[in-house]
């Protein structure tokens, strides 16, 4: 019996994981313009799955599309680390309380972590990272909702490039991981979400503090 072959990604879909993975990775910065000539040249393609791509992207909100300016990199300030952050904080403790219900197993969990310790270089943690977010909240029993934090999760990675660009804190952040897990793994679903609504939140305050004089209350997440 002959096997299926498996489908070869389209070159739009090739470019669009490519640059995704150039923002991700700091190669391609906040605010840097994305040339579509230059991006075609790089990749080996033509115009056409790149500027696809960019629309894609723009999308799921890593680039920003101007009529006049073209397509860059989103910049990243307090109020839009706040937004995606403030997602997660609703959804994120509510799915990962439910995969421990659940039962699920969490072995994607723990091998991100360990790819996190042992990563090169920040390109290489931030990802790992995501991944073992994402480990925890889809096997969470409701697909949409893991649908709903994917949307997310490539934002939160770049907020999270951004603020360690400025001021390195994976130390701590791995340390909330693995109590994380450590909870999720002793079946404490809610001694877990508690742990990780608390890790969400104090990131984004630590890495863009409200402005006290200027900032309102109801700001913070």
């Amino acid at each position: 019996m002959t096997s299926v072959p498996v489908p070869i990604p389209s070159r739009t879909q090739f470019v669009q994981e490519a640059i995704k993975h150039r923002i991700l990775t700091g190669q391609l910065t906040p605010g840097q313009p994305l040339v579509e000539t230059e991006l075609a040249e790089s990749f080996g393609v033509s115009k056409t799955p790149v500027r696809e791509a960019l629309k894609t992207l723009a999308g799921t909100g890593l680039v920003v599309m101007s009529q006049f300016k073209g397509a860059t990199v989103r910049t990243v300030d307090a109020d839009m680390a706040r937004e995606v952050y403030d997602v997660r904080l609703l959804l994120e403790p509510q799915a990962l309380r439910r995969t421990v219900r659940g039962g699920a197993a969490l072995d994607a969990a723990g091998e991100a972590l360990a790819r996190a310790d042992g990563a090169a270089d920040t390109a290489e943690r931030s990802l790992a990272n995501r991944d073992f977010h994402r480990a925890l909240y889809l096997p969470c029993g409701n697909p949409l909702l893991g649908r709903l934090l994917d949307e997310v999760r490539d934002q939160a990675a770049l907020v999270s490039a951004v603020a360690w660009a400025a001021e390195p804190s994976w130390h701590r952040e791995a340390a909330e991981h693995r109590e994380i897990l450590r909870l999720a793994l002793a079946g404490d679903a809610d001694g877990a979400a508690s742990a990780l609504h608390a890790h969400i939140a104090s990131f984004v305050e630590r890495a863009f503090p409200q402005d006290r004089a200027g900032g309102e209350e109801g700001g913070r997440l």
